[in-house]
């Protein structure tokens, strides 16, 4: 379990601040168990290279999943870690694979460039 002034250093590394938002996506790709799955899913916690979603399947680390959002753009994403579990749902943090103009104008919200989290 990561110390406080661990998670404080991790919080100021970040690379934009994220955003106490939540989306409805529809996401897709292969699970734990190779069963190929499309299903909606909620996004929260939105920021420029990702977010943490919220579904119930079980995925691996390093997956590439594709997200697609209310205006139908689809964008890829990598999972980078299970953030939670319930008997439910899993969260998993995400970043997008890409750093394009898909990804930038995924979630429809306007960041400031060059903005670095503030603790």
């Amino acid at each position: 379990m990561p110390t406080a002034s661990a998670s404080r250093s991790l919080i100021a590394k970040r690379r934009s601040r994220r955003l106490s938002l939540s989306a409805s996506i529809g996401l897709s790709g292969v699970d734990r168990l190779k069963c190929p799955f499309d299903t909606s899913a909620t996004a929260t916690n939105l920021n420029r290279y990702g977010a943490a979603v919220q579904l119930s399947r079980d995925l691996a680390d390093d997956s590439i999943i594709l997200l697609r959002n209310k205006r139908g753009a689809e964008v890829s994403a990598r999972v980078v870690a299970q953030l939670t579990a319930t008997q439910r749902f899993s969260t998993y943090g995400i970043e997008f694979a890409e750093q394009d103009d898909r990804a930038n104008t995924f979630w429809g919200i306007s960041f400031p460039v060059g903005e670095k989290s503030r603790l």
